[in-house]
C-alpha cells in the first residue's frame, strides 16, 4: 500500500509520502497551475490569461510553491527587459496523470457532487446535520 501500516492502524505520518502529494493536491491552484504549463513554458502574464482568476500575488505564491516542491522550474532570460518564464519539471511532468484523473473523476461526478451541495441548502457544510 502506499500508506503507513503500524500494528494497530492504518495511519497518514505527518512524514508520509501520501500525504505529501495529497498536500500539493489539496490547494486548488497548484494543480491549475501546473496543468497551464503541460503545453510548454509560460510567462507569468501568459498563465494568467490561461488560468483566469487567480491574482498576481496568488500566481507568484503558487509558482515559488511549485519551485521549492521541484515541480516547476523558473527560467530568467537577460533579454531586454528581462523576462522569466516557468516550465515543467520531469518530475512536475509526473504529476500531470494525477491531476488528469482527478480531472476525469470530477467530470465524471460533478454534477452528483453540486447536487448534494444544493440537496444540503446553504447550511454550514462544517455544522452538525439537524437531529430529527
Amino acid at each position: 500500500m502506499w500508506y503507513v501500516t503500524t500494528d494497530a492502524t492504518d495511519a497518514f505520518l505527518a512524514d508520509c509520502r501520501a500525504r505529501l502529494a495529497f498536500d500539493l493536491l489539496s490547494n486548488t491552484w497548484n494543480a491549475v497551475v501546473l496543468w497551464a504549463l503541460r503545453d510548454g513554458p509560460r510567462r507569468p502574464v501568459e498563465l494568467r490569461e490561461r488560468i483566469g482568476g487567480i491574482s498576481s500575488k496568488v500566481l507568484t505564491e503558487t509558482l515559488r510553491r511549485l519551485q521549492f516542491n521541484g515541480l516547476v522550474d523558473r527560467q530568467l532570460h537577460p533579454d531586454a527587459p528581462s523576462r522569466v518564464e516557468y516550465r515543467l519539471t520531469a518530475l512536475g511532468r509526473t504529476f500531470l496523470g494525477p491531476i488528469d484523473a482527478v480531472g476525469a473523476w470530477a467530470f465524471e461526478h460533478g454534477d452528483e457532487v453540486m447536487a448534494a451541495q444544493e440537496a444540503a441548502g446553504t447550511a454550514d457544510p462544517l455544522s452538525p446535520p439537524p437531529t430529527r
